[in-house]
C-alpha cells in the first residue's frame, strides 16, 4: 500500500467536512454527490476507519473524522499557499472584488489610472455584495462594507460610512423639502443594504416610530437602483455621500440637509487574509488604491 492516501479523496473529504455537506462539496468540486461519497468511502477503506456516519438524508462526521480533518486541513492549506506563491512569481494579474455600488460610483472612474501607471498588469475587477471567501474564490484583495472586525483579515479603512438624504432638485421643489420634518410628505427610498432611515429621522426630524412608519416608502435591494430612483424623481434616498458625489456634481441630485449627516458604525475596508503573502503586483495595486483613497479621508476631515 502506498504511504500516500488517495489525494482526490482528501479533497473530497476536506470539502465535505468544511461545508458539512456532500452536496455542497460536490458543487464546489464540480462533481456529483455520488462521486464525493465514493471518494470518501475510498479514503475510509484506506484509513480503516469510518469518517462519516450516514443516514437516509444526512451525513455526520465521526469523532475520527473531526480529528483527522483538524490535522490535515492546515497541511492542505500549506500546499495551496505554496502552489499559489510559486505560480504567482510571474503572475502579472490582480484580482479584486468590491460592492457593486462602490465599483460603479467611485472606482470605475479611477481604475484606468492604475493601468496607465502599471501597463503590464492585468486587472480583473468583480462586483458582488456577497462576502468573499479567500480560501475558495480566486481573489487577491477585496473591498468590503462592514465594521472592519475579522481576526483572519488585514483590514484598512478606505471610507467611514455616513448616511445623508438626497433627491433630485425638481422633487425637492415639488414636494417642498426645506427642513428634515418635511420628509413626512415625501416618499422614502429605502436601500435595504444601508437601512438608516429610522435612525436618521429620529435624530434629525425628532420623529417617533409611529410617525416614521406612516411615511410612504419603497424598499430597494440595490444601492445603485435606489440612487437612480431618486435621480428620476421617485423620492428621497438615504445614501453614503461617497456614492452620490458624482450625481451631485452633475446636478442630478442635491444633498438636502448637509448639516444632518449620520455617522454609521460601518465603512469600506480593503481586506486580504492575514496569513497570505501578497504578490508584487497585488502590493502595487493595494498601495495605489490606498493612495487614491487618501482624498476620501481628507474630505471627511474637512
Amino acid at each position: 500500500m502506498s504511504s500516500y492516501p488517495p489525494l482526490n479523496s482528501l479533497r473530497a473529504f476536506e470539502a465535505s467536512i468544511r461545508l458539512n455537506s456532500f452536496s455542497l462539496a460536490a458543487e464546489e468540486l464540480n462533481v456529483t454527490p455520488g462521486a464525493i461519497g465514493q471518494q470518501i468511502r475510498k479514503l475510509e477503506d484506506w484509513l480503516g476507519v469510518e469518517l462519516f456516519t450516514r443516514s437516509v438524508r444526512q451525513v455526520k462526521p465521526t469523532a475520527d473524522g473531526l480529528e483527522y480533518a483538524a490535522h490535515i486541513q492546515p497541511a492542505l492549506q500549506q500546499i495551496v499557499d505554496a502552489s499559489q506563491r510559486l505560480r504567482g512569481r510571474l503572475d502579472q494579474s490582480v484580482r479584486v472584488v468590491m460592492p457593486p455600488s462602490f465599483a460603479a460610483k467611485w472606482f470605475s472612474k479611477r481604475m484606468a489610472r492604475f493601468l496607465i501607471d502599471y501597463p503590464s498588469t492585468s486587472l480583473h475587477v468583480g462586483s458582488s455584495s456577497q462576502y468573499t471567501d479567500f480560501d475558495r474564490d480566486p481573489v487577491d484583495l477585496a473591498v468590503r462594507y462592514f465594521d472592519g472586525c475579522d481576526d483572519k483579515l488585514e483590514s484598512v479603512l478606505l471610507y467611514r460610512g455616513r448616511a445623508a438624504a438626497f433627491c433630485s432638485p425638481a422633487y425637492r421643489d415639488r414636494i417642498g423639502l426645506w427642513h428634515p420634518a418635511d420628509l413626512a410628505r415625501a416618499t422614502l427610498l429605502n436601500d435595504i443594504l444601508h437601512d438608516w432611515w429610522a435612525e436618521w429621522l429620529g435624530r434629525f426630524a425628532s420623529m417617533n416610530e409611529a410617525e416614521i412608519a406612516s411615511i410612504k416608502h419603497i424598499d430597494i435591494d440595490q444601492t445603485s437602483m435606489a440612487i437612480e430612483a431618486a435621480i428620476h424623481e421617485q423620492g428621497v434616498v438615504i445614501a453614503n455621500p461617497l456614492l452620490a458625489e458624482e450625481d451631485v456634481m452633475e446636478g442630478k441630485l442635491i444633498h438636502l440637509f448637509p448639516e444632518q449627516v449620520l455617522m454609521v458604525p460601518l465603512g469600506y475596508y480593503l481586506i486580504h487574509p492575514k496569513n497570505r503573502e501578497l504578490r508584487g503586483q497585488v502590493k502595487l495595486f493595494r498601495d495605489w488604491l490606498l493612495n487614491e483613497a487618501r482624498e476620501l479621508t481628507l474630505a471627511q476631515n474637512l
